[in-house]
């Protein structure tokens, strides 16, 4: 465990990520504390998936080091991952299984049993309002309702840590309404949200800390009305990004 985590649940020391000559991430480093929602902005292709992917310990850093709740991904992974609920841009849904089916089955994956797996599968039904299409299969579901189902997964074990990669993505207003808050009620229970986008309007609306990343380095850490001094969010971000299209 890192001795300087403190009450940080999420922290990133020095991550970088190489392929060849080709530069992923560098030395990247922030810290998520408890209670918190921290947006990680940036254009396509900065590096946001790379990291997350290196937070979860799905992917090895070629330096630094990442710990969920004081573990350390890249020895600790399990017991990480144990304490951390993760929502990739693409969920890990079968279209197949019904939501009901599913989440059962994610539930016995986290060794979730008897009356723990029905009351877990119960409050994310509940909590993500999944009641109207609890027995329809996944493949016929809209979208928002395939996120949902995707973040009645990363939650069904009562997690410490949500990660989410683009989470409201292609979602009409209603439905990022609904998943906004989602994740706002989530953070409230004393967790901690990262969350990565490239949306501005989505900092604005639901983080209470912002990391933008442009070209594999973290270019801003401080709160939204921080990034939004000096003309608003749009300039700093184009500024901060060197103009990159998101």
């Amino acid at each position: 465990m890192s001795s300087g985590t403190g009450d940080a649940l999420i922290v990133a020391e020095g991550l970088s990520k190489y392929y060849g000559s080709f530069t992923a991430i560098q030395d990247v480093g922030f810290k998520v504390a408890r209670g918190s929602i921290t947006a990680f902005l940036g254009p396509n292709g900065a590096g946001k998936t790379t990291t997350l992917r290196i937070l979860t310990g799905a992917l090895a850093p070629s330096a630094g080091k990442a710990y969920i709740a004081g573990n350390e991904m890249s020895t600790e992974r399990i017991a990480g991952s144990k304490v951390m609920g993760y929502l990739g841009e693409a969920g890990p849904l079968y279209p197949d299984m019904t939501p009901a089916a599913y989440l059962r089955y994610v539930g016995q994956i986290r060794h979730l049993k008897g009356g723990a797996l029905k009351s877990a599968v119960e409050r994310v039904a509940k909590d993500c309002q999944l009641e109207e299409v609890w027995s329809k299969p996944i493949r016929q579901l809209s979208k928002g309702f395939k996120q949902r189902v995707g973040l009645a997964q990363a939650m069904l074990h009562d997690p410490e840590v949500l990660i989410l990669d683009e989470p409201t993505s292609g979602l009409d207003p209603n439905q990022i309404f609904v998943v906004r808050d989602l994740i706002r009620n989530f953070a409230k229970k004393n967790r901690a949200v990262l969350l990565s986008t490239h949306i501005l309007q989505e900092v604005e609306a639901i983080a209470d800390h912002v990391l933008l990343i442009s070209e594999g380095r973290l270019r801003f850490q401080g709160t939204p009305a921080d990034l939004a001094k000096d003309g608003g969010l749009e300039a700093r971000f184009r500024e901060l990004t060197k103009g990159v299209a998101a």
